[in-house]
């Protein structure tokens, strides 16, 4: 009679914990390769977003030098401040008018740029030339072009217009820097744009001309819904760029004439390095991030769609 016969257990995965291993070890390599990002994010992104938060609780004395906590109260002078709150309203509406001008044009020249006639390559690259130029050279330019003896107003002199101030009015400064502004962003937000409609199959375009839709049915029943997905990055991208921009408005106003361009970053700028109320500066800037989270979800809530 032949007793039964039970195989070792001590090699089994169960029990030598082979499988946790394997499982463990992918992990661990994928956090190695993620480490110098984290690291990256933590030092350059969350611990300064820290700092500011807790430096807008504080109040350094302009004649003693030292630092006390003040709670709220930075936020309040703010709220105080007329300086302040114009230019919040400069920034608004810098920022609705910016926006939809800068993604139409851009709209506007990547489905021109996407069809095919004679140089349409050459026209492409101009219209992004600008791109390659630091933001600080294009408005050194266009300082030179707004000058009253300006090429500006030289061809407005030939065209029979009067010369115009441009950026030593109030009414024209905020504008003129929209024109820049847009002339620097336009060509950038266009190749994005270009990539989402290479990316729409033509085999719909054709059954909807079969169909005997037109050119603009077409475009707003094939193109803009299929684009939905660029259009929004482009358009999340392009405010929050242009709520922190600071370069072109310190190189040719300064803020001015009379605030009519004293954009919220300058007057951050302004705040922190020419009246030295680093703790008011830093509350200035987490009501910015505020106030761009804000319009950020508001768009995404706007663009949202079925999927």
């Amino acid at each position: 009679m032949t007793g039964t016969t039970t195989r070792p257990t001590t090699g089994s995965p169960a029990a030598t914990g082979t499988p946790r291993r394997r499982v463990g070890r992918p992990v661990l390599v994928s956090l190695a390769f993620l480490a110098p990002a984290l690291v990256a994010l933590l030092v350059l992104r969350l611990l300064p977003a820290g700092m500011a938060v807790v430096s807008s609780l504080y109040h350094t004395s302009l004649l003693t030098g030292r630092t006390s906590f003040v709670g709220l109260e930075n936020y309040a002078a703010l709220f105080a401040d007329p300086t302040f709150w114009q230019s919040v309203r400069v920034t608004l509406l810098f920022s609705v008018v910016v926006n939809p001008l800068q993604i139409a044009a851009a709209l506007a020249l990547a489905v021109l740029f996407t069809r095919r006639f004679g140089g349409v390559r050459f026209l492409r690259a101009l219209v992004i030339l600008p791109i390659a130029v630091p933001p600080a050279v294009s408005a050194a330019v266009w300082s030179v072009a707004y000058r009253p003896d300006g090429l500006l107003n030289s061809v407005l002199r030939v065209l029979g217009v009067p010369e115009q101030p441009f950026l030593t009015s109030p009414g024209q400064a905020l504008w003129s820097l929209i024109v820049l502004l847009s002339w620097i962003g336009v060509g950038y937000w266009m190749m994005f744009l270009i990539a989402g409609l290479q990316d729409i199959p033509a085999t719909l375009y054709e059954a909807a001309a079969i169909d005997g839709a037109s050119a603009w049915h077409r475009f707003w029943h094939v193109t803009l819904p299929l684009l939905r997905r660029p259009l929004a990055f482009v358009l999340v991208a392009d405010t929050v760029s242009n709520f922190l921009v600071f370069a072109p408005v310190q190189m040719l106003t300064n803020g001015g004439p009379e605030g009519s361009t004293n954009l919220t970053m300058y007057d951050i700028f302004t705040r922190a390095y020419t009246v030295g109320d680093l703790g008011l500066a830093q509350a200035e800037v987490m009501l910015l991030v505020l106030l761009v989270l804000a319009v950020v979800v508001v768009q995404f809530r706007l663009l949202r769609g079925k999927d």
